[in-house]
C-alpha cells in the first residue's frame, strides 16, 4: 500500500510535465499550420512596364521613326513636361527561389504616384508557418541550403508580419529607407531563423 502511495505523486508530475511539455511543442511549432492556408487578395498597383505615362513612344508624333535609345536605358518615369507621375513605376523586381520551403511567386518595389514606395508580393505560394515576417535586406540570394540563414547577418528592413502564404499582397516601404542598398526580399521565419524563400530584387528597365 505504501509503494503505490508513494508512487502516485511521481505519476502526476510526470504527467504534469508531459502535458506542460506538449502544449509549450504545440505552441512553438504551430503543426496545423502546414495544412492551414492563409490567402490574400490585396489591390496591386496598376503599372505599365512597357510604356510609362509621357516616355519617347508616346510622345513621337505618328508616322515618325522613334529615335534611338542606346540599348539598356530605362524607361522615363514620369512626363517629359516634369510634372508628376501619373501612374505608379516598377523600380526593381525578381523571382522568388525556395529556400526551407517551396516557394514561388514574384517581388517588386512600386513608387507610387505620390512618390512613396511599396513592396508588392504577386502571387507568392508558400508554407504557412510561426512567426513569419517580410524582410528587404542586403543579403545577395543564394540558392540551397547555403541561403537559408543569411538574411539576418546583413542590414535589413522588416515591413511586418507576412499577411498570408497565398496571394496578392502590399507593404509600405518606411520612407527613407536605402532602397538602393536593400536588393533581396525574404519570407523570413523570425522563430526558427531561416528564409522560406526570397528573391533578388533588380532594377527595373
Amino acid at each position: 500500500m505504501f509503494r503505490r502511495l508513494s508512487r502516485a505523486p511521481l505519476a502526476w508530475v510526470a504527467v504534469v510535465v508531459l502535458g506542460v511539455g506538449a502544449a509549450f511543442g504545440l505552441y512553438w511549432f504551430q503543426p496545423w499550420k502546414v495544412v492551414a492556408d492563409r490567402q490574400v487578395d490585396e489591390r496591386l498597383s496598376d503599372v505599365d512596364d512597357a510604356a510609362p505615362t509621357g516616355t519617347v513612344a508616346e510622345t513621337t508624333p505618328t508616322g515618325t521613326a522613334p529615335p534611338t535609345v542606346p540599348a539598356g536605358t530605362p524607361p522615363r518615369t514620369t512626363p517629359t513636361d516634369g510634372s508628376p507621375a501619373t501612374r505608379p513605376v516598377v523600380v526593381s523586381r525578381g523571382t522568388f527561389v525556395s529556400h526551407e520551403h517551396d516557394t514561388s511567386g514574384t517581388a517588386r518595389i512600386v513608387r507610387t504616384t505620390d512618390g512613396r514606395h511599396r513592396l508588392e508580393l504577386v502571387g507568392l505560394d508558400t508554407s504557412n508557418g510561426p512567426d513569419l515576417r517580410v524582410w528587404l535586406s542586403d543579403q545577395p540570394v543564394r540558392t540551397g541550403r547555403a541561403g537559408w540563414h543569411v538574411f539576418d547577418d546583413g542590414r535589413r528592413a522588416e515591413l511586418g508580419r507576412l499577411k498570408g502564404n497565398r496571394g496578392d499582397q502590399a507593404y509600405a516601404v518606411p520612407a527613407g529607407t536605402d532602397l538602393a542598398a536593400l536588393t533581396s526580399v525574404t519570407i523570413w521565419c523570425q522563430r526558427f531563423a531561416v528564409s522560406f524563400g526570397a528573391a533578388s530584387l533588380v532594377p527595373a528597365g
